[in-house]
């Protein structure tokens, strides 16, 4: 309470991964028509009752669940509650909106993705590694789907999953405990429960053999992912990955960085990123080659460092700095209020119970030497992994 502000995040359980050919960024799509009326608040009404009362806000859409969140003075809390929930129960999803949105997100499609080597090459990378599960779609959606958009198509996704009984409603800031539940009382408790379809996800199967896919592009350099199917969100081995991938790819002390930038001077950039979803997961390595430099080198050097991981304990000593590492990148994401409020939805969202996010510094810190060999082990493996490059256009 000591600054009279509020973060109001409503994120709805829904994504791309309840998405199918055909309809590819539905959901996407869902989320901008989120923003162009409803039936108390209708056109640009929206935005401009936003801006007077100085609230800033945004949206976004993830594979798993899609976020609306505003950061407002304490003061508008309840105005805020108004426009929420007149667009979460009174949508009006306009066909002449939908035109005009539909281009929109098609110049972010170009902007994002098809213009952006890096972007393409992780769109390139997911529909490498997961051949069956949905998340081999992208989120945006494709180029074709996205231009044959209808208002029906969104509508049922509307209906279907933009329920309060599909929604995490979080608050943080400065709020009154008591008063603030009245008014969700108030606004929310007239809204009706309503069935949830059958979500039919495919399981993604192992991994037997290792997968391959090229790219080529507008670049100056090589570059390449090195992917291998992960764990989701929460999983027990979820925090030993974390750390493995900090060890690999995690700032310029890593092993990677050390041996193929400062050492070998190969190349230009190298990082890893663990993304953990709500049914599956991906550790991702990434090295950017210097101009003319061919893949070799750098791939061998990092499939060497993946198998001394594979088969020798780290020291304590460097497993000590990845979990620090580890803790104060969640600290550093928990000093505004904003943080608080998207770690709590998050947790929520892809657990199924917010508290889970407080047990994770402990979990980093019970990660021992052994187990990281055999995690690595475990999930490591040249029939486990996928190896897409990008290349430059001849």
């Amino acid at each position: 309470n000591t600054t009279p502000l509020i973060s109001y995040h409503t994120w709805y359980k829904v994504g791309s991964r309840d998405e199918y050919q055909g309809v590819t960024g539905a959901a996407h799509m869902l989320e901008h028509m989120m923003f162009k009326g409803s039936k108390k608040y209708s056109g640009n009404e929206f935005d401009r009752i936003l801006h007077e009362n100085g609230i800033i806000n945004n949206a976004f859409t993830t594979y798993d669940y899609t976020g609306f969140y505003q950061n407002l003075p304490s003061a508008k809390l309840e105005l805020m509650m108004q426009l929420e929930v007149d667009r979460m129960s009174q949508l009006l999803l306009r066909e002449e909106d939908l035109i005009s949105e539909r281009e929109v997100v098609k110049e972010e499609r170009r902007w994002r993705v098809d213009n952006n080597p890096i972007m393409s090459l992780l769109e390139l990378t997911m529909a490498t590694v997961f051949k069956v599960h949905t998340y081999k779609n992208p989120v945006i959606g494709t180029m074709k789907d996205i231009s044959n958009y209808n208002v029906e198509t969104l509508r049922s996704f509307y209906q279907a999953y933009y329920v309060p009984n599909n929604a995490v409603l979080v608050l943080a800031g400065d709020i009154k405990i008591n008063e603030t539940k009245r008014l969700i009382e108030k606004y929310y408790g007239s809204l009706p429960f309503k069935e949830l379809p059958v979500r039919k996800v495919a399981k993604e199967p192992a991994q037997t053999v290792q997968y391959n896919a090229k790219l080529k592009k507008a670049v100056q350099n090589s570059s390449f992912n090195l992917s291998f199917q992960s764990v989701p969100q929460n999983h027990p081995d979820m925090y030993a990955m974390d750390l493995i991938c900090q060890i690999l790819g995690g700032g310029n002390s890593s092993r990677l960085h050390k041996r193929l930038v400062d050492k070998k001077q190969i190349a230009t950039s190298t990082n890893c990123n663990h993304f953990n979803m709500q049914d599956h997961g991906l550790l991702n390595v990434y090295v950017s080659m210097k101009p003319s430099l061919p893949i070799d080198e750098a791939l061998n050097l990092v499939y060497n460092d993946i198998y001394v991981l594979r088969n020798t304990p780290v020291s304590e000593k460097e497993l000590e700095r990845a979990k620090i590492l580890s803790i104060k990148s969640i600290v550093d994401s928990l000093k505004t209020i904003d943080g608080k409020a998207r770690a709590l939805a998050t947790s929520e969202i892809t657990t199924g119970n917010y508290e889970n996010i407080l047990n994770d510094f402990n979990k980093y810190l019970a990660v021992t030497p052994d187990e990281l060999k055999s995690v690595s082990a475990k999930y490591l493996n040249q029939s486990q992994r996928s190896v897409v490059v990008l290349e430059p256009k001849q």
